[in-house]
C-alpha cells in the first residue's frame, strides 16, 4: 500500500470519486467537502491537502484530506489503511489540531500520529451519521422560504453563534458572511420565519451520487423549545427526497434533544464517529 498527497481538489476528486461512490452516505462528509473545493466554495485560510491510499495495483482504495478548520477527516477510511496515510499527514501537517473518523481508525491514528509528532491527544466530539427511513412531518407555527441575501445582517450573527456553539469560533465576520452568501446563492440555506421574524436556519449540502446532507441546522436561544428546528429540517428533508436524493445527516450524541428532533422525522443511525484533539 502506498498514500499520496495532493492541493488539488479536480485532480483529487477524479481519482477517488469512483472509489467513494460505493458508499456515498458513509462518504458523505468527504465526498461534498471536496465537491465544495473543486467549485470555489471551500472557505478555508490554507490549501487542503488530499490523500489516496492504493493497492499493489494502484487501485484507490481509502481517500481522506485535512482541512485547516476541520483537521484531519478520515471519513470511511478502514483502520488497516492509517499507517500509510498517517506517514503522509505526519510530514504534510505535522501541527494538525485534531482527526475525526469512526473509534477505531480515528483511535488508531490519534495514537500513532502523537507519538509522531510528541503531542497529547483528547476527545473532543463524538457524532452519530443518520440516514432518512420513513419520513414523518412535523409541525410549529410559522413558515420555511429559502433565504435570500436580504437575511443575511440576520443570518451572519446567527452562523456566527452556531460556530461557537459547535466549536469552531474565530472564522471571522467576513468568513462568516462570504459562506451564507454562497450558500444562498446555490439555493442550499433554509429559515423559519415566525412572526415576521427568521427564529431557524437549516443549510445542506450539494448533492453527490444521489445523496444529500442535511446540516447546519441552528436556532437562536430565545427562539428554542417551540418546534421551529423540527418543522425546518422537516421541510428541507422532504424538500431534498422529493428531489429525489437519499437525505442524510450528523449529530453530536452530547445532545439528546437533536438526537430525539431527528428520530422523529425518521433519520435512522449508520454509523458513530468519534474526534480527538491534539495538544
Amino acid at each position: 500500500m502506498i498514500a499520496r498527497a495532493t492541493y488539488d481538489a479536480a485532480a483529487f476528486q477524479e481519482l477517488v470519486f469512483p472509489y467513494l461512490q460505493r458508499d456515498p452516505v458513509l462518504n458523505t462528509t468527504l465526498l461534498t467537502a471536496v465537491s465544495d473545493s473543486v467549485h470555489g466554495i471551500l472557505n478555508d485560510p490554507e490549501p487542503t491537502v488530499f490523500v489516496s491510499v492504493h493497492d499493489d495495483a494502484d487501485e484507490v482504495i481509502g481517500a481522506v484530506m485535512w482541512r485547516p478548520l476541520r483537521g484531519i477527516q478520515l471519513a470511511g477510511l478502514p483502520a488497516d489503511l492509517v499507517p500509510p496515510v498517517l506517514d503522509v499527514l505526519a510530514e504534510a501537517v505535522p501541527d494538525a489540531q485534531s482527526v475525526h473518523g469512526s473509534e477505531k481508525s480515528a483511535r488508531l491514528f490519534a495514537e500513532q500520529f502523537g507519538a509522531r509528532t510528541g503531542r497529547s491527544f483528547a476527545v473532543v466530539d463524538r457524532s452519530r451519521l443518520h440516514v432518512l427511513g420513513e419520513f414523518v412531518a412535523q409541525q410549529a407555527d410559522g413558515t420555511a422560504r429559502l433565504a435570500t441575501e436580504g437575511d443575511l445582517d440576520v443570518l451572519a450573527p446567527m452562523f456566527a453563534a452556531y460556530r461557537l456553539e459547535v466549536g469552531h469560533p474565530g472564522e471571522g465576520a467576513e468568513a462568516v458572511r462570504t459562506w451564507l452568501l454562497q450558500r444562498v446563492e446555490r439555493g442550499r440555506l433554509w429559515v423559519w420565519e415566525d412572526g415576521g421574524r427568521v427564529v431557524t436556519m437549516v443549510g445542506h449540502q450539494n448533492p453527490v451520487f444521489g445523496v444529500v446532507r442535511v446540516g447546519p441546522v441552528y436556532t437562536p436561544p430565545e427562539h428554542r423549545g417551540r418546534g421551529y428546528a423540527s418543522a425546518l429540517t422537516a421541510h428541507v428533508t422532504r424538500h431534498l427526497r422529493d428531489a429525489g436524493d437519499q437525505v442524510c445527516l450528523n449529530t453530536d450524541l452530547a445532545n439528546p434533544t437533536s438526537n430525539k428532533i431527528y428520530a422523529a422525522i425518521g433519520y435512522r443511525p449508520v454509523q458513530d464517529f468519534v474526534a480527538y484533539a491534539f495538544s
